[in-house]
């Protein structure tokens, strides 16, 4: 029943990511755009691995960055510069990510766009 109890408060977390974090928002509605895209282009199984080990890193890395912030505040409630700092470099983490996941669409979809423009 634990087991059960976990996978509740797991899904908890992320339905509140969800709903409080603009961020969370928008790297979901990107995703829903990049899977549809996806289906119409007609991905292969490792276009498709490639896809939702991207999709699912930034969402996983989004969320922790939300518990980051959340925990700093809760510990530091007033401005702290080294506090602070943390919280930018665990934005900063997402940022790359992020960059990373816009070149790794890029490699993906670039060439499949181009082959059904052709």
């Amino acid at each position: 029943m634990r087991e059960v109890q976990s996978f509740k408060n797991a899904l908890v977390g992320v339905m509140t990511a969800t709903k409080n974090e603009r961020h969370m928002k928008f790297h979901l509605l990107a995703a829903i755009c990049t899977i549809l895209a996806a289906f119409l282009l007609k991905f292969t199984a490792i276009e498709w691995i490639v896809l939702l080990l991207t999709i699912s890193g930034m969402l996983t890395l989004e969320m922790i960055n939300t518990a980051i912030e959340r925990f700093v505040d809760l510990v530091e409630p007033n401005w702290n510069e080294k506090a602070g700092q943390v919280k930018d470099i665990a934005a900063g983490a997402c940022f790359i990510y992020a960059c990373g996941s816009a070149v790794i669409g890029c490699i993906l979809y670039i060439p499949k766009i181009i082959e059904l423009v052709l």
